[in-house]
Formats: structure tokens, sequence, C-alpha cells
């Protein structure tokens, strides 16, 4: 039977309205996914509300180091000190890691050291270790001929600073103690850093260390160092090879000028692709048993 005129005008309403109302539900449908998905209004939007700090490396059994990387330890002695404040800076600024080997009593010379040391431990780029608690009071040749005395200084400072690990270094000596380096300097310390180690204590040295002129400035420039540095892992002169332990001091960081030596040394390494940063706690077989 054919439709009359009306029939067909109504089935074609009917199927208009159909057509709309389909297309409305796979619009809202639409709106309704997009807004799953994160909105960001452009690559630049996107960079510039992400904080991508410099890259802090942990060693572990199924990361082995890049071969391609030259891997740089730093460490200050002798924290908390005058000069602090500015390492503080420094670490905040270019987001290194460290590890602050700290004298005990300076802990108790001043509110402000008291202060700082506070914020040194709760710094999550900072690594604490234990640089005894008299500093041998200057005296390192009397200091080292009574071992006993020794332990008994590094035993106090880990006590009264509640030190979470094993790392020392000795005061006025370079000298390594680990599972697989065994070092001194100055050999009438011998037997005390023998000691220490078999105290538990494992002794971290340096291969590099910037010192200061006679008005306890750092000496030299920046590019001196890098140069120095350079010249070292070329010639393999490392204790363990491309692994560097760089040592300076916090009292050192007192004037404008060596803050400002200091801080174009770490730009300049941290811009370069062939330098990592790393804490102690990190340095090859450091965390070894002894046998």
């Amino acid at each position: 039977m054919k439709k009359t005129f009306a029939e067909k005008s109504n089935h074609l309403v009917f199927l208009g309205t159909t057509a709309l109302i389909v297309t409305a539900v796979f619009f809202l449908n639409s709106c309704n996914k997009k807004s799953d998905e994160p909105v960001t209004n452009s690559k630049k939007d996107s960079e510039t509300v992400v904080s991508r700090p410099a890259k802090v490396i942990s060693t572990k059994p199924d990361v082995p180091d890049d071969p391609n990387k030259r891997y740089i330890y730093l460490t200050f002695d002798d924290g908390p000190n005058k000069g602090t404040e500015n390492l503080l800076k420094i670490i905040n600024k270019y987001q290194i890691p460290i590890t602050s080997f700290i004298v005990g009593k300076h802990a108790y010379d001043s509110k402000t050291q008291a202060k700082n040391l506070k914020e040194l431990e709760k710094h999550e780029l900072v690594e604490l270790a234990n640089h005894s608690y008299s500093h041998a009071e200057n005296r390192y040749s009397e200091f080292y001929k009574n071992p006993e005395k020794v332990i008994h200084d590094f035993d106090r400072a880990k006590d009264s600073l509640k030190f979470k690990n094993k790392y020392a270094r000795t005061p006025g000596r370079n000298i390594w103690r680990t599972s697989n380096i065994n070092n001194t300097d100055i050999k009438t310390s011998k037997i005390a850093a023998d000691e220490l180690q078999r105290a538990g204590y494992v002794l971290v040295g340096w291969d590099l260390e910037w010192k200061p002129d006679s008005t306890m400035k750092l000496k030299g420039s920046h590019k001196d160092m890098t140069k120095r540095i350079d010249s070292i892992f070329f010639n393999d002169l490392e204790k363990t090879s491309r692994h560097l332990v760089f040592l300076t001091h916090d009292q050192y960081l007192q004037d404008d000028d060596s803050v400002r030596e200091l801080d174009l040394f770490i730009s300049g390494l941290q811009s370069s692709n062939r330098f990592e940063f790393r804490k102690i706690s990190d340095y090859p077989k450091i965390n070894d048993i002894l046998k």
C-alpha cells in the first residue's frame, strides 16, 4: 500500500530527529573521551611545567657503568663550617649529589654551624660521613701515634651525630681502607688506619684536592682543576679506573672569588656529556664486606 504524503512527511521528520539524536550522542561521547587525556597547550607549555634536575646516578648490580662516562665524587671536609651555606647554595643550584665529611665538634661550635648541620642532614642530595670528632686537634703526628685514641675519636663522632653509614676520612691524611684498596700516605699512620678498619670503618681518601692559597681561598682557577681532572683520567691515575674522588673544604668557600670558581668548575663538568656525579656510597665495591 502506498503511503500518503502526510505519512511520508512524518517518516522523514522521524528519520531527521533520530539522526540528530545519534549525532548528539556521538559528540558527547567524543568529548568525554578527550576529557580523560592530559591537556597541554603546546610543547613549550609542557616543558616549562616539568622540572628536569640533574640526573643522580646510583650504582646497582644490574646497571653497569657507562664505558663512555667518567664518574666524579665531590666530597667536602670539615663541615659544618664557614662556607657551608655557600656550598648548599651551589648544591641547590645544580642539583648535584655530594658527600660531606663532618667534624663532630663543629656541630656544637656555634648556633650557625648547628643550623647548617641540620640543613645538610635533611638535604636529599647530601650524604654525611665521619671525619672524626676532634679533627686530631690539628696535631696529626701525635694523634696517629695512639690508635686507641683515634678509634675513640671516630666512635665519639659516630655516636654523637648518629651517622648512618661506616664511611670515614682521616683528618690530615689521605688514607684508603676499603675491601680492595689499601693505601697510606704517611706510614706512621698505618697502624691507626688498620685499627680503624678492624673497628668497622671504611676509610675514603681522594684522588684530587683543590687546595687553598695562603689566604685560605681556593688556589688556581676552575680551568686549572678541569685540566687536572682530564689528566688524571687520561693517564689512569685514579685509585679506581674511571672513578675520581675530589676533595675540597667548606671553609675555603667564604669569599666570592672562591665560590664563583667552584660554581664555574661544577657548571663546566655538569654541562659535559663525559661526566656524572655520585655520592661515596656509590663508589665501586665501597659496600663490599671484607673477607
